[in-house]
């Protein structure tokens, strides 16, 4: 086939601390995968969350993203990003969309982000080279549309509404409410195994200062 029939990769960009990560996280990726035609989405996790810093204890990185490596591990086009890790220090979209954009010659890159992220886009760390690098996918629920600013290249998505936060799960691993369908088993699995959360025998969670923020 000539070079000018391939298409261009198209990689998705959906960044998070995912502390943990849960079936929300797990159903943007797929709708936008899906709409956009998007593959991989790479769920990357942040080494330092930058914006989080003074806010609350996060997790190790490596362990979240032990936790993001079981939650996608049999879901088609969802991969786990450690390039943030890997390169250490706080963690800025601008530099993670450099790296991909060097190691992936001519992709088109999309940053997948939240309406409220997308609201605040101007607080960003250079945030003018993300949306010079790709475009941004802004994912709305159904009735809540976000304006951007006409200059900026984006594109909206909209997916079903689950209100699922990760504060809610660490606050349910201290008070023992049911975790079932909020996390997948394997990440359960992950987080019971490294007892994470307070967890130490899977039998449940005790106060850690991992709760809260």
């Amino acid at each position: 086939m000539p070079t000018d029939d391939v298409k261009p990769q198209r990689i998705g960009v959906f960044g998070g601390t995912f502390d943990p990560p849960h079936v929300g996280h797990l159903v943007t990726a797929v709708n936008v995968a899906h709409v956009l035609d998007l593959d991989p989405v790479i769920l990357m996790v942040a080494n330092v969350p930058w914006q989080k810093l003074g806010t609350r204890t996060i997790t190790a990185a490596e362990d979240r993203l032990a936790m993001v490596s079981a939650a996608v591990a049999d879901v088609p086009r969802l991969v786990a990003g450690d390039h943030e890790i890997r390169a250490g220090g706080h963690s800025y979209t601008a530099d993670t969309l450099a790296t991909l954009a060097a190691a992936h010659p001519g992709a088109e890159l999309f940053t997948i982000v939240g309406d409220d992220a997308a609201a605040g886009l101007q607080t960003w760390e250079r945030a003018r080279e993300v949306v010079e690098r790709s475009r941004l996918v802004v994912v709305d629920r159904p009735g809540a549309p976000v304006e951007l600013d006409p200059e900026v290249d984006w594109v909206r998505v909209e997916v079903p509404r689950l209100e699922v936060s990760s504060t809610d799960l660490r606050e349910r691993f201290t008070d023992g409410r049911p975790l079932d369908y909020l996390v997948t088993e394997d990440v359960l699995g992950v987080i019971r195994s490294r007892g994470l959360y307070g967890t130490a025998d899977g039998s449940g969670a005790s106060q850690t200062d991992e709760v809260g923020g």
